[in-house]
Parts: C-alpha cells; structure tokens; sequence
C-alpha cells in the first residue's frame, strides 16, 4: 500500500477517533481535531504539483483479481486538481463549522463522522483507476451525503431532501454502474487508462451508446442537471457548511469529474456532444430563471449552483469535439480552448459559490433568518459579510475584477466557436448562453441590493443585526481574496493547474511541454463575447431595475405540473401499489408462505433442471432391491403417513420415532453399523426431548370441524416429493467427481480413530458439530428457563 493509497483512506482512519475525542476533550470544540486531516491532506496533494508537466503516477493494490477489481490509484493533473478543491474547501468548511456548529446544542460527533466519510469517498472517486472501486466510492458519497442533508432528522424537511437525494442518485450511480459492466465487456478491462487507450475498439462496439447514455445518466443525476436537478434544492435543509461544502464544491463535481475523465474515451461522438451540450444549456438557462424567483437565500443559490453546473457541462460537451476524427488542428485547438474554460470556471465556480453560501450562512447564524422579504439595510451594520456577498455575487455574474469574469468570458466564446464552427445547427448555443447569463445577472443583484441595500427591518428578523464572529469570517474572506486575486494573476493558476488538467481531459493535442490554452489575457478588444457581456448586463440591470413589474410572470407557471410533484406522485404511487402487493401475499399464514417458497422451487429448480437435461437415472449399478427391504421401506411410508393423520400427541411422537429407527434399519441392512448406532442415538434423545416438551404444554382441545380435500397442498406435497426423488436418483447415477468418502477411509490414520461417523463428527469437522453443540445447549437453556417460569409462576399465589 503507498502513500496514495493511505491518503485515500486516511478520513476512513480518523473516524473511529472522532466520537472518543469528542466525549473525553468536551471543552475544545471537535472540528478543530477534525481540521487536521484535510489540512494535511491539502499539503499532501500540494506536493504532487510538479508531477501536473510530468508523468501521472499510477499505483495498483490487487483486490480481486479474478475478477479485474484492482485499488489502482491513478494521480494526474485532473484527478489532483479535484482533490485539491476537495480538500482545501474541506479545510475551510470545517474551520467555519467551528464557529458555525455550537459544540453544546450539536451532536458533532456525527457531524464530523459523516464529513470524513464523504472527503474520504470524494477522494476515492477521483484517483481511483478501476471503475468498480470508483462506482464503489460513488455511491459510498450518496450515503455519507445522504446522512449529512439528514443530520437534522428532527425536521421533516431535512428527512425528506435526504430520502429525495438518496432516490435520485442511487437511481443515477446504478444507470452508471450498468454502463461501466458495458464498457467492460467491449474493452475488457475496468482500467480507464486501459479503457481510454482502447477508445478506437470501444467506439466500434455496439454497446457504445447504450453505456454512454447510462454512464451519463448517472453523471447528470450527481451533478443536478435537468430533470434530475430537484434534489439539490431540498438539500439545502442540511447545516450550511454542509451545503457549502457537499452541493456547491465537492459532491456535485463528481459528475463533472465523471464526464471529463471519459470525454477521451467517448469524446468526439457527435451524440455525447449533443446530449451533453444540449443537456449542460438547457439546465444553465433552466436553473437561472428558477433561481430568480425564490425568496429563502439557500435556495437562490441552490439553483444558482444548478445552473453553474450546466454551464461547466455544456463547456465539457464543445471540448469534446475537440477530439473528433479527422477534424484540422486550427479547428481542435479552437474546441479545446472551451475544455481549458469548463477547468477555469470549475475552480471559480468553486471559489465563489463557497464564499457565497458562507455568507448566507452567517445571515442566518447571526439574524436568524434567510428570507430576502425580511431583511434588508444590512451594509452598515455588517461590513465584512456585505464585502464577501458583494466578490461572491459579481464574480458569479461575471463581471471585473474577479476570476468569474474571465471563465465567463471564455464561455462565451465557447458558445460562439461552436456556433461558429457548426453553423445554423449550434446557433441556438450563444442565445441560450447570453438568456442564461442575463438572468445570473439579475439574481446576482437581488442577492447583494435586496440582502443589504434598502432600509432596515429589524422588526422581522429573530436577533437584532450585528457581524459575525472572526473566526466564521476567516473562510469566506480568504475565498473571497482568491476570487480577486485569480483575476489578477491567472496565468500562474493556468500554467501550473489549469492547462495541465485540460490536457487530461483531451490528451494528444498539445505536443509535450507546450501549453493547450495559452496566456489567459484581460482584454482581447471588441470580441463577440465582450459584446454579449455588454448585452448581459445592460439588460440584466434592466431586468433587476423593473423586477418589481414582471416578477409576477413566475405566478402563471404551473404548480401541479413540475418535476417536484411527478417525481413525489411516482414515490407516492410506489409506496401504494407496493403496499397492495405485499398485502396480496403477506397474509399472516404459514401454509401460504410455505407454498410460495415450494411452488417458486419447483418451477425453478425443476424448470432448469429439465432445461439445462440435468436429470437422468441410470440404474444399471444399482443392486437388486430384496423383498425385507420393500417391506421396510413400506413401513417407514406407514409410519410417516401415521404421524401426519394421528390425532395423539403422543402417537405422533411414536410415529416419527418410528421412522428414524426403521431408518436405522436400513443402515445396519447397508452394513454401515456405526452410522446406525448414531442414528439410533440420535433418535432416543430427540425421542426423549419431544416427550420432555409435550408433557409441559397444555393439552389439545377436541374441535370437531369438517377436513376439506386441498388440491394446491397435495400438487405441491407430490412435487417437493418428486422433485427431490428425481434429483436423489439422478445425482446416484452420475458421478461427474470423485468421491470424498476415500478420503475419510483414513479416519484411524488420519484421526487415531476406529469410528468412522465419530471421526468426521469430532475431527474433520469439529467447529460445525462444536457450533451444533453449542445451539442444541442454548435452545436447551431456553427451554428450561420456559419450564421453570411456567412451573414458578403456577405456585404464586
């Protein structure tokens, strides 16, 4: 195991520690134990940058080879990057839930429980090699995501954005995990390198689209795109470090990490183009006029986080065309610049959505409140926090001078390059691009203007308006000198981060040592894209200015028909016809359950047994059958039919034993006496115990009630009869191995012993006859305490 490896495990490795440190060390708040891991793996990721120009490292841990499942730990430019945003937004996230999360009232045991889960199983997701293991740590993020959106179960809210974002991703990691096995069988392999070095063999099979489109099903619900997208707004019930850190820069990133580690694998197919594209755009415009319309500030940038991610998708689907067979190298490298732009915003997208949910985090901690209609006149009162809001919300918006604007301007172009290079067929791409990014701006105005400029209410609001401690300032105020200082200094960012990782996501196009993208530049004159800028936010100020004339447009969108309530209603309808068909079957009766479980084995076994030609009886070895062995045969029958129709306990009680011994007959007929004596042993003590047990249970009442004959008991009897007589029979007359009795015909060389049966009970398998033992003493201890209670029980007075 490397250190790679032990990086990936490490949060699964502090979790234990985590509720013993937070029972013995009360008075020091538990994140400030938990920072250390992230932290340390954020200097530990750090260190690897200089392998961004060099070769990726790559590491393999067999696990199951027999079935390709290796822990290949694979570290490259793109899976670093990621892990370190994973980190360094972990770092932060658990610095501010210090001061966010009160060590009193909070069970933070759990809380950091659940946090180290998902950093660990981010981390797994994007440095593992092998798809198994990354479908592994995929879905190991839906559960510890799960938990997280659901720490407050109190609430029913909570509850049900946690089941919704379970559903809808579970749903999507399944799709995934279907399309990984599809992959497998055409390239025969579960390596993505392996897999990426066979794109040419994979493209050529017929399982290509099919594990396209449900590998990117399972992309689209991680990453919230439309119509996939309803869980993340409901998950914004979770604690906001939780929300900053699951659903702005971490989890729904693994979708993107996703798309962009196979795009050279199926990149350059005018389908993924397509759907990805076309999906990316109609969810950056779709969560952009929804996130207008909200009131509670979560929810705003919920949707703003939606759109965000269509956006850095639809980037990753012009990129891909970058990759297309035969296509000239002016025309790639114009693509690829939109795959360098998609890694750019991805890190802004990062930069500002955390300083922005940290923002209306404080709000809410120190005002007691996130509704827009109440607050209000705050930019006095709250300095600090309306400077964080104010670099938060521009550079969401794309405006200068934060690293938003540059990526969005590269977005722009993407869109016009496209449009460009495609024609009429793409012309829609820089409409929707600019409509999009109008209504960014508009409620990117409403959540700075409306939050902190206007006039006070401190009527509505729970605490009276005041800043926020230090210590929850510090995370959000460094993003926010990051997001200032990425549009300063971008081409260090590009040179050492940036353009490595775009060269991941489309190798081959740039020669070794030579950059795919170029110098990021503040101004390129009079472009397209400056334009469409220009456009945005003249009409975007427009919009915002009249917000208060056309607002009540979003009154007439329909309420019943919306993905929230098709998504509720199928729930709904699953639960009832769920109910209903369990009602059909659980009916409380032993004999139906019996039926259902002989009936299902007869038709399967039976079935596939005849299928497959399994029986067959060869009765060419077999002895002559004597007359004395008819006639035991036919009293064991007799005896058997008597237990069944006898109306005495203890008649019955004789019956069975009857059986056993006349099947002890046949043994010594078999010349087998020691399995005789056993049997014969065996069949005294349980003798003993059903008369033990009778004695002490109340006698039968005699019922006089009508028998009526019950043909689906007698065809199902006959069956399980049958069934197993024709598998004896055939399994008598077909020896496809050898025997293993030769072997315990060494039992006094082997075990010292004379006694065959004793020699395999005691000695070959001693533990599963210890294990027997040790059941039949407990079963015998509960049967006593019964008695002994009954009897103490009957003599009180």
């Amino acid at each position: 195991m490397t250190t790679l490896h032990l990086a990936i495990l490490t949060p699964f490795i502090a979790m234990p520690a985590i509720p013993f440190l937070y029972k013995a060390v009360r008075r020091v708040h538990t994140g400030w134990f938990v920072l250390l891991v992230p932290l340390f793996l954020f200097l530990y990721f750090s260190g690897y940058f200089p392998l961004a120009q060099e070769e990726p490292e790559i590491h393999v841990m067999p696990w199951i080879p027999q079935l390709g499942i290796d822990f290949a730990v694979y570290a490259d430019s793109l899976s670093l990057l990621f892990a370190l945003i994973i980190t360094g937004m972990g770092a932060l996230v658990v610095l501010y839930s210090i001061f966010y999360m009160s060590k009193e009232r909070e069970a933070l045991h759990n809380f950091y429980v659940y946090l180290l889960c998902f950093l660990g199983a981010m981390l797994g997701v994007v440095l593992s090699d092998n798809l198994m293991v990354l479908y592994l740590f995929w879905e190991l993020t839906s559960f510890s995501s799960f938990l997280l959106i659901a720490y407050w179960y109190q609430r029913a809210r909570s509850r049900q954005g946690a089941v919704k974002s379970l559903l809808i991703t579970l749903f999507g990691g399944f799709s995934m995990f279907l399309g990984f096995l599809m992959v497998s069988a055409a390239t025969g392999t579960f390596s993505i390198r392996e897999i990426i070095a066979s794109a040419d063999l994979l493209a050529g099979h017929p399982l290509f689209y099919p594990a396209m489109i449900l590998i990117l099903l399972g992309a689209f619900a991680k990453s919230a795109q439309f119509p996939f997208y309803i869980w993340l707004p409901d998950a914004m019930e979770a604690p906001t470090p939780i929300s900053a850190y699951l659903h702005s820069a971490t989890m729904v990133k693994a979708g993107i990490y996703l798309v962009a580690r196979l795009t050279p694998a199926f990149g350059g197919d005018q389908v993924w183009f397509w759907l990805i594209s076309g999906v990316g755009l109609f969810t950056l415009l779709w969560g952009s006029v929804l996130a207008v319309r909200q009131i509670d500030l979560k929810a705003m940038l919920a949707f703003s986080t939606v759109s965000q991610l269509g956006l850095i998708m639809s980037l990753l689907g012009i990129a891909s065309l970058a990759l297309s067979p035969g296509i000239p190298e002016a025309r790639a490298m114009a693509f690829a610049a939109a795959g360098f732009a998609a890694v750019f915003h991805l890190v802004n997208h990062s930069v500002f959505k955390g300083a922005l949910f940290m923002a209306v985090g404080i709000l809410d901690h120190e005002l007691g409140t996130r509704d827009i209609r109440k607050l209000g006149g705050l930019m006095g009162v709250m300095p600090v926090s309306f400077t964080i809001t104010v670099i938060g919300a521009f550079s969401m918006a794309g405006l200068p001078p934060f690293g938003g604007f540059l990526s969005k301007e590269l977005f722009l172009a993407g869109t016009v390059t496209a449009f460009g290079e495609l024609s009429w067929p793409a012309v829609w791409m820089p409409v929707v691009a600019w409509a999009a990014s109008v209504f960014t701006f508009v409620y990117s105005m409403i959540i700075v203007f409306q939050t902190f400029a206007g006039k006070q209410q401190p009527q509505l609001l729970d605490k009276p308006p005041h800043e926020a401690p230090f210590g929850m300032l510090v995370p959000p105020v460094f993003l926010s000198v990051l997001a200032v200082l990425i549009f300063l200094f971008p081409n260090p960012l590009s040179e050492h981060l940036l353009d490595p990782s775009a060269k991941a996501i489309l190798p081959g196009l740039a020669s070794p040592g030579e950059p795919l993208f170029g110098r990021v530049e503040h101004w390129h004159g009079f472009t397209p894209e400056l334009l469409m800028t220009f456009g945005i936010v003249l009409f975007g100020g427009l919009l915002y200015w009249r917000l208060h004339k056309w607002e009540h447009l979003y009154d007439h969108l329909p309420r019943k028909w919306t993905l929230n309530t098709a998504f509720q209603k199928s729930v709904t309808g699953l639960e009832k016809g769920a109910s209903r068909l369990t009602g059909l079957y659980m009916t409380g009766h032993l004999r139906h359950y019996l039926l259902y479980i002989l009936g299902f084995m007869i038709l399967l076994v039976g079935g596939s047994l005849v299928l497959t030609g399994a029986l067959g009886i060869d009765t060419s070895g077999n002895a002559e059958i004597e007359p004395y062995e008819l006639v035991v045969a036919l009293c064991i029958v007799v005896a058997a039919v008597a237990l069944l129709i006898s109306p005495s306990r203890l008649t019955s009680i004789i019956a069975l034993s009857a059986v056993g011994l006349l099947v002890s007959l046949f043994f010594v007929l078999f010349r087998a006496p020691d399995l005789a004596l056993t049997q014969l042993v065996v069949e005294t003590i349980s003798t003993a115990l059903f008369l033990l047990c009778f004695y002490f249970l109340p006698k039968l009442r005699k019922i006089e009630v009508g028998r009526s004959f019950k043909a689906t008991n007698l065809i199902i009897s006959v069956g399980v009869g049958l069934l197993f007589t024709l598998i004896g029979l055939s399994v008598t007359g077909h020896r496809l191995f050898e025997p293993i009795s030769r072997f315990y015909e060494n039992a006094n060389e082997l075990a010292g012993a004379n006694n065959i049966v004793n020699a395999i009970l005691v000695d070959f398998r001693g533990f599963d006859t210890m294990l027997e033992i040790v059941v039949l003493i407990t079963a015998g201890i509960g049967v006593y305490t019964l008695t002994r209670f009954r009897n103490r029980r009957r003599n009180e007075p």
